[in-house]
């Protein structure tokens, strides 16, 4: 709440609250309209977005109508990364399969479409009648503004069919990765009659400035370890950055706390905006380079709540410089 209300009142432009089930971190986060609709009440500009909302995992029309009374809260502030979803234990959620997670999201990103500009979605009830839903409140935006969460090409490619913006993050590659993906989303934008200048490519990164570089890697050394502790995926790529063609799996707790201790410093170069406001403009540059053109600062691995909030004034003159 409280970094929102910065947010708000610095000139950020949005505030992105993720949607997480069963996860040490991010169990704050288990339905994002819900904490978005709470923000609205708090904020006045700042846009209130979700980051992102797992699609199969919910039925199209109940998304659209709550989504619809937070962009009423808000007078019009909301906006939605969509996801297809990432482990199999979330999927209890969901009447799909998770092998079929790509296409029941594109599906349902049409249907939520449609159901925002006011039009019928035929769905079936329990006895198979064709019903046409409509949502009601109808939302204050004629139009939901849309990103979708990518990492694969093909993802990026088909965001760039329908015009999405797209959200995409450094934690399983590099930005030489990333970048030949950014260069195809703008060349689909393009062929499929979209303006590419008018879209966002945000990028996911994990953030934490102060007055000292020194000073602040110190700060986040632990909290960053432990973070790293909870994402078996992350792990597995410092290890190969570090050379190790091993199974954690097989690896006791002395060893993975070796490990963090020896790796976290050379994970995080490159992959995150933790330094001084000066330290991080060239990083910054480089992301522009390759065609981002926004950055969604991830700020909560840190979990003391002043150690946060005294970080922020150092975003906030990142900010101003670039």
């Amino acid at each position: 709440m409280e970094s929102a209300k910065f947010a708000d009142q610095n000139g950020f432009s949005a505030v992105w609250i993720p949607e997480r089930h069963f996860h040490a971190f991010g169990g704050l986060y288990p339905n994002p309209s819900v904490v978005n609709a709470a923000l609205a009440m708090a904020t006045e500009k700042v846009q209130l977005r979700a980051g992102s909302v797992v699609l199969p995992l919910h039925h199209p029309v109940r998304i659209a109508e709550e989504w619809a009374v937070v962009d009423n809260l808000s007078n019009g502030r909301v906006a939605i990364a969509f996801a297809s979803g990432w482990t199999m234990d979330e999927f209890i959620l969901s009447r799909d399969l998770h092998t079929h997670r790509k296409q029941t999201m594109w599906r349902g990103v049409k249907a939520l479409q449609q159901l925002w500009k006011g039009e019928g979605v035929e769905y079936a009830d329990a006895s198979g009648r064709a019903v046409e839903a409509k949502i009601l409140p109808k939302p204050i935006q004629p139009e939901l503004p849309i990103w979708i969460t990518c990492q694969s090409p093909e993802t990026f490619i088909e965001a760039g069919k329908m015009g999405a913006n797209v959200l995409t993050s450094l934690l399983g590659g590099t930005l030489e990765e990333v970048a030949p993906k950014i260069k195809l989303y703008r060349q689909y934008l393009e062929k499929s009659g979209h303006d590419p200048d008018s879209k966002k490519v945000t990028l996911m990164i994990h953030t934490f400035l102060g007055e000292e570089t020194e000073t602040v890697k110190e700060k986040v050394r632990q909290p960053f370890c432990n973070y790293l502790k909870t994402h078996y995926d992350l792990l597995e790529n410092l290890a190969k950055g570090m050379g190790l063609d091993v199974s954690l799996k097989n690896f006791s707790e002395d060893d993975l706390d070796s490990l963090l201790l020896f790796g976290v410093e050379g994970f995080m170069k490159g992959r995150s905006l933790i330094g001084t406001p000066e330290t991080c403009v060239p990083f910054i540059a480089k992301l522009e380079e390759i065609g981002i053109n926004e950055v969604a600062c991830l700020i909560d691995f840190v979990q003391d709540f002043d150690t946060v909030m005294e970080s922020l004034p150092y975003l906030q003159k990142l900010h101003q410089v670039c």
